[in-house]
């Protein structure tokens, strides 16, 4: 089977569906979303009723968390802040009601998921370094884990000694090896490459493939200005960063 694992979507429609229909041409047989569903894009409410009748399992993202009021703004710059209010404002009873009803962290599939990290789901720590990914492994019991946050797609690997990193868009995974993969943001992605990202994982080959998909970026963008966001966040679409 072919699972699409999503992550980081931010309120922006526009890369959600082009990555929603790159995922339906794949043939993947189910989908899960590893969080942050709103938070930085203009569109909440779309983005939480597009996935919401298509995902098979979901967990709650740091953003999500601020927009429902139980996480302290403090710890988020000014303008995430401003658009986690704004978001506050703005989203449908329907839609907190259910971001509201998400686990931190579940199995899926045989495989763990989780926003930012197994150890603590609800300290948003990142995996960013061998170390980090150390760590990690130690948390959970699944072969592989399955994370975003960072926005930067990769895959960590280890027989129980030395952990390695790829950047591949395709990795053969290994017998006898667990992982630890970022699925990378379909909304907005910091790895120097615009384009919506998202993770295709191939069970009966093995392999995990980080798609990237073209959308309207300059749509995107219009939608934040429109809505009084603050105009970075529409800048940095552009950028991939």
């Amino acid at each position: 089977m072919k699972l699409a694992l999503l992550s980081d979507v931010h309120g922006n429609l526009e890369a959600l569906d082009a990555v929603l229909a790159d995922v339906t041409a794949s043939g993947a047989g189910a989908i899960a979303c590893l969080g942050d569903f709103v938070g930085y894009g203009a569109s909440p409410n779309e983005c939480v009723a597009r996935l919401r009748p298509r995902v098979e399992a979901a967990v709650l993202g740091n953003h999500d968390a601020a927009a429902l009021g139980r996480l302290t703004l403090g710890r988020f710059h000014s303008d995430a802040a401003t658009t986690a209010r704004w978001t506050d404002e703005h989203l449908a009873p329907e839609h907190r009601e259910w971001l509201g009803s998400l686990p931190m962290t579940v199995a899926w599939h045989g495989h763990r998921i989780v926003h930012a990290t197994p150890s603590d789901p609800e300290e948003w720590h990142y995996v960013l370094s061998i170390e980090d990914a150390r760590y990690e492994f130690s948390a959970f019991a699944e072969r592989a884990c399955f994370i975003g946050h960072s926005h930067s797609p990769g895959v960590f690997g280890t027989d129980g000694g030395a952990v390695t990193y790829a950047r591949s868009a395709r990795v053969a995974l290994e017998p006898g090896i667990r992982y630890i993969v970022n699925v990378g943001s379909v909304g907005q992605p910091r790895d120097g490459d615009a384009r919506a990202a998202w993770l295709l994982y191939d069970e009966e080959h093995d392999t995990v493939e980080h798609r990237r998909v073209e959308y309207d970026i300059e749509r995107a963008s219009a939608r934040i200005r429109d809505a009084g966001l603050p105009a970075f966040l529409a800048e940095r679409l552009k950028w991939g960063e």
